[in-house]
């Protein structure tokens, strides 16, 4: 039992905290004493114990999560009444359409502005999932999403258990319904090990295959692969069914993978990378043919440059390099065509249109772009949560917006050309390490013939769309 309350007017002279965490007391107006907790509900102090203790749930951890827990609840219930705020000052649609009208606003200007507008007051609902397959695939919870390149589909890995997964497609164009809703195609003809990346790939035509990187699994060599995408369709509705499945392009088992890149470029058709302990590859699949280089880090990220034969690599020691491909090379004997480092491991990396530009961001909640001309950042984004987690950053240069989900599950929009916070969403679901959630933003989700803007937002096994709200554009006073 704790000590009697405290008489708040007198002072204490305290020589040690309860933690290097700020105290969970800290917002109350009673001091703090080393090793208790107080609890202004019911006007007294508790002790507290070790975080590893079982038995008294009363710990400086449980407290600090119940915590941001109301905090939590309590930004959900401002998002429900949410009015948009704009960053800048004075801006509003008015002031921005007679600009353009004036000619002062350049169109790209204007349109990242109206995005930046419309961000603020996104309203997110849950969408149902209709699947085509009688199996419990769409009740697991998603642990990734990719988009295609006209984001009409979306890859996604559902976690069954800590070591498998299944594969499906999401097709987005139910979105434009009333009311909306997406539909899942799953392969249940095969179990699958944990997706641990993937991207998709132009082989046939754009978007026609899907590069996976699968993770060891009890003691068997993980593998990368690429899977058609008619691997997940309900092909007795395809016109060109012909009673055969399609065969993975390729296949290949390997261990310790981490990451992997598809060269889009069509005069160089087949080409991929993956990044492994200690090495990474460059992987031709119409060949078969393979280059290997060796590195001092396993390679956690990689992106491929379009316009120029260069592979960025991003490693756990915290550097970012990259190799010409154009250059023969021996894989002890490659040359860097530029490199710089972050304090921590890398998480993930973006090329720009502008391919001078490069994003990346840390385990340490680090965003930089970086002018790769002068090896040297020129814009940080503040306010991302990242200590030890492969969390992706999503650039969509056409509005103008950063995307990233920190590993306190919220969702953070950055203006991509002032830095500035935008938007802060919090995640319909408690906090926790199997609820971060999984995005994908574009002003054309669903495709551009029957586009609606928005975020997609996937959260254990629920599905939320973020949507514009029209009133924005209204002209205000």
């Amino acid at each position: 039992m704790g000590p009697k309350q405290v008489n708040p007017k007198r002072s204490y002279s305290l020589s040690a905290s309860t933690s290097n965490d700020e105290s969970p007391s800290s917002s109350s107006s009673a001091p703090a004493l080393p090793g208790f907790y107080y609890d202004p509900e019911k006007n007294r102090y508790f002790r507290l114990l070790p975080g590893h203790n079982n038995w008294n749930p009363l710990t400086n951890e449980m407290l600090q999560q119940k915590e941001k827990e109301l905090a939590r609840q309590k930004m959900l219930k401002e998002e429900e009444n949410r009015r948009a705020k704009p960053v800048r000052p004075g801006l509003n649609a008015t002031k921005l359409l007679l600009k353009r009208n004036l000619g002062m606003a350049p169109l790209t200007t204007y349109c990242r502005r109206i995005h930046e507008l419309k961000v603020g007051s996104m309203m997110g609902k849950r969408v149902p999932i209709q699947s085509t397959e009688p199996t419990e695939s769409r009740a697991q919870p998603y642990n990734l999403m990719v988009a295609d390149s006209k984001y009409e589909k979306v890859f996604t890995a559902n976690e069954v258990e800590s070591s498998s997964g299944i594969f499906g497609i999401l097709s987005l164009a139910g979105l434009t319904k009333d009311p909306p809703a997406v539909k899942a195609y799953y392969n249940s003809n095969f179990s699958n090990p944990k997706v641990i990346a993937a991207c998709w790939a132009y082989l046939n035509s754009a978007d026609s295959h899907i590069l996976v990187c699968q993770q060891d699994n009890l003691g068997t060599p993980g593998c990368v692969g690429l899977l058609p995408t008619k691997l997940f369709w309900n092909l007795e509705e395809d016109p060109d069914y012909n009673d055969e499945l399609p065969e993975l392009f390729y296949n290949m088992k390997i261990s310790n993978l981490w990451s992997c890149s598809w060269y889009d470029n069509p005069y160089r058709e087949g080409i991929f990378s993956i990044g492994l302990d200690n090495q990474f590859m460059i992987i031709n699949a119409n060949r078969n043919f393979k280059t290997k280089f060796m590195t001092d880090s396993a390679v956690l990220a990689q992106q491929f440059s379009s316009k120029t034969a260069l592979l960025v690599n991003g490693c756990r020691s915290g550097a970012i390099f990259a190799v010409d491909l154009r250059r023969p090379s021996r894989p002890t004997t490659w040359r860097k065509a530029f490199g710089f480092e972050h304090d921590s491991s890398i998480s993930s990396m973006h090329m720009l249109q502008d391919e001078n530009y490069l994003m990346a961001s840390d385990m340490s909640g680090k965003i930089k772009l970086w002018d790769i001309r002068i090896l040297s950042p020129v814009k940080h984004y503040e306010g991302h949560k990242n200590s030890y987690a492969r969390l992706p950053v999503h650039v969509n240069e056409d509005e103008g917006l950063l995307i990233a989900v920190g590993q306190d599950c919220y969702t953070r929009i950055w203006s991509l050309d002032s830095t500035d916070l935008l938007r802060t969403i919090p995640s319909p679901h408690p906090a926790g390490n199997d609820s971060v959630p999984k995005v994908v933003f574009s002003s054309y989700l669903g495709g551009r013939n029957q586009s609606i803007p928005g975020l997609l937002m996937a959260v254990k096994k629920d599905l939320y769309h973020f949507t514009y709200n029209p009133d924005t554009l209204k002209t205000k006073q």
